[in-house]
Formats: C-alpha cells, sequence, structure tokens
C-alpha cells in the first residue's frame, strides 16, 4: 500500500500558491484494507475515503473506460493492480497530473511540471476528449491562472472543439455546467473562461445567449469597442476591479444580452435591450438551474441599468418607483450591488477605463436617506391604512429631490 499527494495540492505547492484542498492516492489497496485502517467510505461511483484523523480525501488508485455518454459513461477499475501511472494517465491536465511521495519525492510521467515552467495547459492523453466535462475544466483553469501567464495548449484546443463539435456537451447536466460556470466567476479573471469556451465553440452549444453578443455593433461614440460581445468581457473585468462578489459579475455579464436580439436594420442602435435582455436571461438561468439570487440581480440590472445611468434627469416620483421595484428598502445590499454593475458598464468601454460613475454614490445616498424616514411623525399626524404609504412615499420623493437639486 503506498500513499501519495496528488492534483492540486501539488501543482499549487509548486507554483507557490497557498494549498487548500489535499488530496490522496492509494496504490495497491483493496476497500477492506482501506476500512481495516479506520478510513471511511464516501465515494458511490468509485472508492473514496475520509482520513479517520485528518479527514482528507484518499482515493484508490482507477483507470476508468469510456462506455457510454458524457462525463458519467464510464467503466471504473480500482483494484490493487493499478498502477500509480495508470491512475495519473486518466486525469485531465499535465500539471494535475503530478504526484508526490511521503519523502517528497515527485512522480511526474506525463511532464507536467514542464508544462508548469512553460504556463500551459496541456492534456495528458488522447482520452481527454471522452470526458466532456473536461472543456469546462479547462476553461476554468485558464480562468483561475491567467493571473500566473497561463494559456491552453493549441492541440489541447483542438480536442476541446473536437467535444464541441461532437455534440457531447449535450450531455453535460445543468448542475455540473453551472457548477463550473461559478468556480470561474470567483477567479480572477473569469473573462478568460468565456473567451476558451468561445474559442473552442464550445459557448455556442451552453451559453448561447452570450455567444449571440458577439459581432453585434453598437454606436462608436458611446462605445469605442463597438462590438457587444467585447464591451461585455471589458465590463466584466471592471467587475472584477470593482467587487469580488459573483452575483454582480454574473450581472455584469447578463446586463446587455438584449443587444442580441436587436434587428440588424437598427444597428447599432439598441432602443429598449435593457427590457428585451429579460427573456434571455430568465431562458439562461432556467436552463442551468441558476440560483434565484443570482438571477434577480441579473434581471434587475438589465431591466435598470439605462435609468441609472440617466438618474440626474429622471423626475423624482420616477426613482422612487424605480426604487421600490427593485425592493430597495428591504435589500438594500442588492443596491449596492446594482450600483457595481452599472459602474463596471461604464467604464468597460475601451479608453474610458477611469470615467467617473456619480451616480453611485448619488443612488445609494438617496437609499439610505430614504429608508431613513421616520413613518411616527405620519402617524402622529393622524393619517391611517394607505394614507400612511402616500404619505411615506411623498416624504422620500422631497428628499430625493432635494438631492438632485444639490447634484
Amino acid at each position: 500500500m503506498q500513499f501519495y499527494l496528488v492534483g492540486g495540492a501539488v501543482r499549487d505547492k509548486l507554483l507557490g500558491l497557498p494549498v487548500k484542498d489535499r488530496d490522496h492516492l492509494v496504490v495497491g489497496a483493496t476497500v477492506a484494507e482501506m476500512l481495516a485502517q479506520g478510513y471511511k467510505q464516501v465515494g458511490k461511483d468509485f472508492p473514496v475515503f475520509l482520513h479517520p484523523e485528518t479527514q482528507e480525501e484518499y482515493a484508490l488508485a482507477r483507470t476508468e473506460r469510456k462506455t457510454g455518454r458524457g462525463y458519467g459513461g464510464f467503466t471504473v477499475d480500482a483494484s490493487p493492480a493499478v498502477t500509480l501511472e495508470e491512475d495519473l494517465l486518466r486525469r485531465d491536465l499535465t500539471i494535475n497530473a503530478i504526484a508526490e511521495d511521503d519523502h517528497g519525492t515527485l512522480y511526474d510521467p506525463y511532464l507536467g511540471q514542464q508544462d508548469l515552467k512553460h504556463r500551459l495547459l496541456r492534456h495528458v492523453s488522447p482520452a481527454f476528449v471522452e470526458d466532456p466535462l473536461r472543456v469546462l475544466r479547462v476553461a476554468r483553469f485558464a480562468a483561475r491562472f491567467a493571473p500566473q501567464g497561463f494559456t491552453v495548449a493549441p492541440e489541447t484546443m483542438e480536442l476541446m472543439q473536437e467535444i464541441a463539435d461532437s455534440g457531447e456537451l449535450d450531455a453535460l447536466t445543468a448542475e455540473r455546467v453551472w457548477q463550473e460556470f461559478e468556480r470561474a466567476l470567483n477567479t480572477d479573471a473569469p473573462w478568460v473562461f468565456i473567451e476558451v469556451l468561445r474559442e473552442c465553440c464550445a459557448l455556442k452549444r451552453l451559453m448561447p445567449e452570450i455567444d449571440a453578443l458577439f459581432g453585434v455593433p453598437q454606436p462608436p461614440q458611446w462605445h469605442p469597442e463597438i462590438d457587444t460581445g467585447v464591451h461585455t468581457l471589458l465590463a466584466l473585468q471592471q467587475a472584477c476591479l470593482l467587487s469580488h462578489d459573483p452575483q454582480v459579475r454574473f450581472a455584469t455579464l447578463m446586463h446587455d444580452l438584449g443587444k442580441a436580439l436587436t434587428p440588424e436594420t437598427l444597428w447599432p442602435k439598441h432602443h429598449g435591450h435593457g427590457q428585451k435582455g429579460l427573456a434571455p436571461i430568465k431562458a439562461l438561468c432556467e436552463r442551468l438551474r441558476v440560483p434565484n439570487d443570482y438571477r434577480d440581480l441579473a434581471l434587475l440590472s438589465s431591466d435598470l441599468h439605462q435609468d441609472i445611468h440617466n438618474l440626474t434627469q429622471m423626475k423624482a416620483s420616477t426613482i422612487l418607483r424605480k426604487l421600490d421595484q427593485a425592493d430597495a428598502w428591504r435589500k438594500p445590499a442588492r443596491i449596492q450591488q446594482l450600483v457595481q454593475v452599472c459602474e463596471a458598464d461604464v467604464k468597460g468601454r475601451t479608453g474610458l477605463e477611469n470615467q467617473s460613475y456619480p451616480q453611485a454614490p448619488l443612488l445609494l445616498t438617496m437609499v439610505d436617506q430614504s429608508s431613513k424616514i421616520d413613518v411616527k411623525p405620519i402617524l402622529a399626524e393622524g393619517f391611517k391604512g394607505a394614507e400612511i404609504k402616500e404619505q411615506l412615499a411623498k416624504r422620500r420623493i422631497a428628499l430625493i429631490q432635494g438631492l438632485l437639486d444639490g447634484n
């Protein structure tokens, strides 16, 4: 029975990055032997165990043989005869196929250290194409390690496109697609995730609503970058500078989906694109089973971002109606998210990245001060029932108007 540290723990250690999860590989063991040593089995599809003291994961060495469609269509062999090299061979990328024994000796049969040095994400073997989930995983790794200079090897990108063209991506469950998408949103460069998926033609299969933005022109006087898809990724970059919140980043990706629905005869103008974008946002979120809080912020951002851009030109009563629509009084934190999406939109334009966005502090001040208006004086004046809400609205409108006049 031989024990090895494998996967991300070895990779991140070699890159000088913090090691978060430590996964272990066991060669030459049976399930019975692991249980006899006090390990607790947790794996359903193949033998994975928790260490009795550290609770770290230990998996038996295994091979996989493709027997059906999708990432689950495999037959697994986890017998004691499976070697270290055979187990590492089934892994996705060479940088994830390095093992370290208890003495610190590295085992790298597929030259993962060389690819770490050259900052390449390269597949281990041609069996890479058997698992469509690897397209998303590689795109996520590309996003995660972009700050370290990693790119996808051309030959691996070719295999990813082969998977996309094969229709195998259709076999992925919504949950697995969203899981990788959300993980990518939490990286330092989530726009790279979208770029890689687009390059290998997977974006149009998995998220056609986003893919459709590329090639759609916008008015050059407002958008020097012209292309809506390019603008969307520039806005996402700005969102990452403004917030680590994956909901803000997701909503920024969604905010202009309606522009893909504009008839070509109306290009480059996109009147009402925020409202037109609600349907594709709902479709994408339903298909990928996106959590409601992500969806709701995306819908709100699409619907209201143009209004917030034009905040100082709006009537105070209209602003109050929009804030009521946004449920600002019960969910003030969502207004903070909303203005971050709007600011990312404005700054996500070529040459305008440093433009100020005074609408953000102004709207947040409106919400903060309006929410503090005390209802007790209204009650003291004898107002009842619906009159209370009406009087509260009047006071909020007056306060908002005062802020507009002083702006």
